[in-house]
Parts: C-alpha cells; sequence; structure tokens
C-alpha cells in the first residue's frame, strides 16, 4: 500500500466513526425509569429518588416516601441541636444565666476603684515633685538643652 495514503485511510476512518461516537449521550447526573404513576428519578449523585408526575403540563417531583421519612428525621435532629445551642448562648459558658451585678457589688468595685487611682495620683504627684528642677545659686533655673 502506498505510504501516502495510509493516512488519508486512517483519517476517513475516524471521520466514519466519529457520528457514532457523537450519538452516544453522555451519562448524565438524573436516571429515569418510568412508573404506573409517572417517572421514577434517580439522582446519581446523592442517591436521592423522587416521584415526577405531569400536573397542568408541568412536571413535579416529589421526594420517594422513605428518602423523605430520612429527611425529617435529619431535619428533627437539627432542630434538637440549634434549640440546645441556643439555650446553651442564652445560660452562658458555665450554664448559669448571666445576671446584672447588684447596687452594692457596684459600690464595693467603685470604692476599690478610687482607692487605686488615688494612689496612683499619690504617685504621680510624687514624681513630679522630684523632678522640680533645683535652681541654682543666682536663684535661676538651668537651661535645658
Amino acid at each position: 500500500m502506498n505510504r501516502m495514503l495510509m493516512p488519508v485511510f486512517a483519517l476517513a476512518g475516524l471521520l466514519t466513526a466519529f457520528p457514532l461516537l457523537a450519538e452516544e449521550p453522555a451519562p448524565g447526573r438524573y436516571a429515569m425509569q418510568k412508573t404506573d404513576s409517572g417517572v421514577a428519578r434517580l439522582d446519581t449523585q446523592t442517591g436521592e429518588v423522587s416521584l415526577c408526575q405531569e400536573k397542568t403540563g408541568e412536571m413535579v417531583c416529589r421526594m420517594a416516601a422513605d428518602e423523605r421519612t430520612a429527611f425529617e428525621l435529619e431535619l428533627d435532629l437539627l432542630t434538637k441541636r440549634v434549640e440546645t445551642l441556643e439555650k446553651a448562648a442564652s445560660e452562658g459558658p458555665l450554664g448559669v444565666k448571666p445576671r446584672l451585678p447588684t447596687k452594692e457589688e457596684i459600690d464595693q468595685t467603685m470604692s476599690v476603684m478610687e482607692r487605686m487611682m488615688r494612689s496612683f495620683m499619690g504617685i504621680v504627684k510624687d514624681l513630679e515633685s522630684e523632678e522640680k528642677p533645683l535652681s541654682d545659686k543666682t536663684g535661676d533655673v538651668p537651661q535645658k538643652t
């Protein structure tokens, strides 16, 4: 066979097979199966089964009964978890409801803070008096440069 004709035959073979490959549908996400009352649709990614029926010109799909039960059980579980978390959050980190301090507790805190501030201000005054510059013999204040 001529070496020039060989690539032409190979190309012709590919072009003949290409339409056959193009007609084969790629696997989709959903698999459909006709039933007596409509169509059963399987989601191949999640495994969820829905029953679909034509109503008023539109296709309406609903979850299968066994999946509906599992869905409702999961929903109930999540609802209980949310309620538990909300209750724990309202009670505080140790399970005790937070409360405002009483007037006596506020007065006691303010008294402690006042004593601390007075002590601090006393220390500041002492430091200021130590920093006062000493005058020389003429009574002049030394210049800082």
